[in-house]
């Protein structure tokens, strides 16, 4: 432990040397120890191995008589990096400069050093020589004539402090290196997983992200979509090398051609969208056109001279036309094939004849309008069922339409329809309704209703459930409101502050479709869920796919851990019954354990109260892997 010892007296000198190099008994380590504690903290805080360490040889002692020379002392020990740990300086140090000075100029240099303030007068007051020389809490003054002890004391606690301060930064540093090597490698996983490996483009994932907001805007703009013509013939030819050094070539040209502001990924193989503002179809075409001319040129790849061309299938969007950007990309796809249709090598938009179905949607806006007060619809319920004892804890209402016109519509047609009309709202007010009146016929399972994104987003959301439920007589921790991550993610603050309002009133929250969106371990924290429904695409692929199985038991084991219930949809043989019960599902639906069925079916069965025996199943999978069998928080039961 290094000593800087600065006074202009050589009986001080002489003095320090018998402090620090004198023999010590036993008492007087004691002594040292009680001053210790006194000054610095409880004996735990001072450990004893450091009290008593102020020995012979324990101390590297640096004597110099004036100011100057002690600061050259310290910039040496810098750069040597042998550094001092505590320094004693004689305030009154004529000729030369003085102690307040000199202590001035080695806080200067050495940040860390502890400052000990030896004088029996000063012409200076702490305050003075903490100004110039601090922070406050590493200067210590003593008391000319000293004691021995009061010196050694102070100087093997202080060494002491110096070096515990030197390991927190070194820890303190440690960990600021390793926030940053985390940081860079979350923005190196999510530049990856927002970009194409080959190009460094935008990617599919990218790009739906961009159109997304552009389709909330309020300008118009136009998507683009572009296909290499004969590019298979290159790959063929030429090798798949020679096609990676190809796509990367026109990537670069369409981000040279693309109009100011504008966006380009590669959706996958040789296909690239564009995004890009325009004010109507003219000028959409026009800078197809010119970025289709741009690519239909000869390349030079790796020797070969090939002759590049393609094909643009583009839609124009006005502002508030639709809110769905899948829609809007199939749309442009659907002019794509088009122009590969009309002999390839040209643009065509997107226009309405071209998507028979548009047509028919249409049709069914208007037959659902009126399909309510023609009691055209009906709810099925399907059962959800706890694993331990596959018991029914409830239901989950799902809406049919038989149109006399149409036969069975899928509600995979007719909710997007709804939902892009005023319809939904109508829709979703019947559908409350009818869940609750036949929930009043169970004797103690819930409810499970889905609702969409913009009914979440509606006015007074949280007022307009409560009333209809409440007015219902029936109790809300009987009602699971089942959402996307799609409807909460939208505006993160206003949905937190949804959920946390209809949980207050004891309402079950769901969210469906766990896994298949944007959410993070920050935001599913922040919300107030009772549940996760674990999406049937993952429970499907869990026997083909290790990744599956390991997305659905990462989303058990997250389940358990924030005290939620975790529900596998989709459950349609035993193997996936028994995996998943094995996992530690708490909960498992799909048409394995049964079909939706009628309010007369369900009741039957929500009366029985168990899914043993019935259809043919029964509880062979077990229970034996330790798992609590409810993990859920008991909020709701």
């Amino acid at each position: 432990m290094r000593i800087l010892i600065v006074d202009d007296e050589p009986a001080m000198h002489q003095s320090y040397r018998q402090v620090f190099g004198g023999n010590r008994t036993d008492s007087s380590d004691a002594a040292l120890g009680a001053m210790a504690a006194e000054l610095f903290g409880d004996d735990d805080d001072v450990p004893a191995a450091h009290v008593v360490s102020g020995g012979p040889g324990a101390f590297d002692c640096d004597h110099h008589m004036q100011g100057l020379d002690a600061v050259a002392a310290v910039q040496n020990s810098i750069e040597t990096g042998e550094r001092f740990s505590v320094a004693f300086i004689d305030v009154r140090m004529p000729p030369g400069i003085d102690g307040k000075e000199t202590a001035k100029r080695i806080r200067a240099l050495d940040p860390d050093i502890n400052l000990v303030i030896v004088t029996g007068y000063s012409d200076f007051s702490p305050l003075d020589i903490s100004r110039a020389a601090g922070p406050a809490d590493k200067i210590f003054y003593i008391a000319k004539p000293f004691q021995a002890e009061e010196v050694m004391q102070t100087a093997t606690a202080l060494g002491h402090r110096w070096q515990v301060d030197g390991e927190l930064r070194g820890a303190i540093t440690l960990l600021e290196e390793q926030k940053l090597e985390l940081a860079a490698n979350e923005s190196r996983a999510i530049h990856m997983a927002n970009h194409d490996s080959l190009t460094d483009a935008p990617n599919r994932l990218s790009f739906l992200h961009e159109l997304g907001q552009a389709v909330k805007g309020d300008r118009c703009f136009a998507m683009a979509m572009m296909d290499l013509d004969r590019f298979k013939l290159v790959n063929d030819t030429l090798g798949h090398l020679a096609g990676d050094e190809l796509i990367r070539m026109v990537c670069e040209i369409l981000h040279e051609q693309v109009p100011m502001g504008g966006f380009v990924a590669r959706l996958g193989g040789d296909e690239f969208a564009m995004l890009f503002d325009v004010t109507g179809e003219d000028e959409a075409v026009m800078c197809c056109e010119k970025m289709l001319k741009a690519v239909s040129v000869s390349f030079k790849v790796m020797g070969h001279s090939v002759q590049g061309g393609a094909s643009v299938g583009v839609v124009v969007i006005q502002p508030g036309s639709t809110g769905d950007p899948i829609d809007v990309m199939r749309r442009a796809d659907l002019a794509l094939n088009e122009a590969k249709r009309q002999g390839r090598g040209c643009v065509r938009v997107f226009d309405d004849t071209m998507d028979e179905s548009i047509q028919f949607r249409r049709q069914i806006e208007t037959g659902l309008s009126g399909a309510i007060a023609k009691g055209e619809l009906k709810l099925v319920f399907q059962p959800i069922v706890a694993r331990g004892g596959l018991e029914i804890t409830g239901f989950e209402a799902l809406i049919r339409w038989c149109s006399p016109e149409y036969g069975m519509v899928s509600p995979a047609l007719f909710i997007p329809i709804a939902e892009e009309s005023n319809l939904i709202h109508e829709l979703g007010d019947w559908v409350i309704d009818e869940a609750v009146r036949t929930l009043k016929t169970w004797p103690d399972q819930y409810v499970s209703v889905n609702f969409s994104p913009r009914q979440f987003r509606r006015h007074n959301f949280v007022g307009h459930v409560v009333e209809r439920v409440t007015n219902a007589g029936v109790n809300p921790n009987r009602f699971q409101i089942e959402i996307t991550e799609t409807a909460i993610f939208d505006n993160v603050e206003r949905a937190a502050e949804t959920l946390f309002k209809l949980r207050q009133m004891g309402f079950r929250i769901a969210l469906d479709d766990f896994g298949t969106g944007y959410s993070s371990l920050y935001n599913i924290r922040r919300f107030a869920l009772d549940c996760l429904k674990i999406d049937r695409s993952f429970v499907d692929g869990m026997g083909r796919e290790r990744e599956s199985a390991a997305i659905v038991h990462s989303i058990i084991h997250l389940g358990r851990a924030l005290g939620m219930e975790v529900v596998a949809e989709g459950v349609e043989t035993a193997a996936q019954l028994q995996a998943l019960r094995v996992a530690g599902c708490s909960h498992l639906q799909g048409y394995y354990l049964a079909r939706p069925m009628d309010a007369e079916d369900a009741l039957a069965l929500a009366q029985r109260g168990t899914m043993v025996d019935h259809a043919g199943i029964d509880d062979a999978a077990g229970n034996d892997d330790g798992f609590d069998q409810e993990p859920g928080n008991g909020t709701h039961g």
